[in-house]
């Protein structure tokens, strides 16, 4: 089986410390594309929609409505399967 490819919460701002995941836009189990928006992330009363980083097959790891520090692993993806 195919490494992994992290999705982690990312820093969109200098200061930025956290953001709140507020809706997946795919579920796990899901093909992507790279460049496929698959979640959207609130940070200080901004959305910004976040795209998959590589093309594969999603796995879910966190919940949405939840907030998550930079960084946090949220999904994996899983190229080729």
């Amino acid at each position: 089986m195919s490494t992994a490819i992290p999705v982690r919460v990312p820093k969109l701002g200098v200061t930025m410390t956290e953001g709140t995941l507020s809706e997946w836009m795919v579920e796990t189990g899901d093909s992507v594309d790279a460049g496929t928006v698959i979640y959207r992330l609130e940070t200080d009363k901004v959305e910004s929609d976040i795209e998959a980083p590589a093309a594969g097959t999603l796995t879910i790891l966190a919940d949405a409505g939840e907030v998550y520090p930079v960084g946090t692993l949220l999904a994996e993806i899983y190229p080729g399967a």
